[in-house]
């Protein structure tokens, strides 16, 4: 495996040739990293559960020009998931460079009102289906061409480091998920596979658009950049850590916050 380091800057700051899995991919953050993934020349393959929106992005994609391949799945089914990485395995010929575990469920919801449910469903959803997959891709991933091995990254959230009031049930999935990172990290870094994770703080997509406009202010008054993030701010970072010139970062959990988590 060639270490990312001897190439040259072009190599190391490029997905050119890199086949890659997020999924998630027709909205949101996960749209976002589609986009950025094959704009540095990756090959993307996409998944939804809605199938009529993932056409839609598929056809907007395809008049730019970039390279995206798309299923429907539901990533809370098991069978799903691995007809899935079946399909990732025949469309890439059985190699995958990243594996990116984006689709995911918010729910704020007081704890004591949370049902069986509504736990089993946040489970299945924001940690199985991550733990699942990353298992499934392990074996394409140990194949991967570029330069400094395969690469994983969990979509968390800051939510599974600090409190907020109402998210009880998420919070506890998104923590869970940081923890995996880091554990994959270390045991699948002897098959050249890096994993590493992304938080971010509260985005501006259409995940958080019921969320009361007054909490949204207070919560902005926190942040040290005063601001909500953009998807692509997610998207540039998830980017990097894939790239070759991230080649020696691998465990690690990166807040996307504007600062949040740092504020008082």
């Amino acid at each position: 495996m060639a270490v990312a380091g001897c190439g040259s800057r072009e190599e190391r700051w490029s997905l050119a040739g890199a086949t890659a899995l997020v999924t998630g991919g027709s909205k949101g953050i996960g749209h976002a990293i589609v986009e950025e993934l094959a704009g540095f020349g990756a090959r993307v393959h996409t998944c939804s559960r809605n199938a009529a929106e993932l056409e839609e992005c598929r056809r907007r994609w395809e008049e730019k020009n970039l390279r995206v391949t798309v299923s429907v799945c539901d990533v809370s089914v098991r069978a799903q998931r691995e007809k899935l990485m079946e399909t990732v395995r025949q469309t890439f010929d059985g190699k995958l460079d990243i594996l990116v575990n984006n689709a995911g469920q918010l729910l704020f919801k007081p704890a004591a009102e949370c049902t069986a449910e509504d736990f089993s469903n946040l489970m299945t959803t924001n940690l199985e289906a991550s733990f699942h997959l990353s298992q499934l891709a392990r074996p394409l991933l140990i194949h991967a061409s570029i330069a400094g091995g395969g690469s994983i990254i969990n979509v968390s959230s800051i939510g599974g480091s600090i409190a907020f009031a109402g998210s009880t049930v998420y919070a506890i999935t998104k923590g869970a998920l940081s923890q995996l990172t880091r554990n994959l990290a270390t045991e699948w870094a002897p098959n050249k596979i890096r994993v590493n994770g992304v938080a971010p703080g509260f985005v501006t997509t259409d995940m958080i658009k019921d969320v009361d406009p007054e909490y949204m202010k207070q919560e902005n008054s926190k942040t040290p950049l005063g601001r909500s993030g953009k998807p692509v701010e997610i998207a540039s970072a998830v980017s990097f850590l894939c790239m070759p010139a991230a080649s020696y970062i691998t465990g690690q959990v990166i807040c996307i916050d504007g600062g949040r988590t740092i504020s008082s």
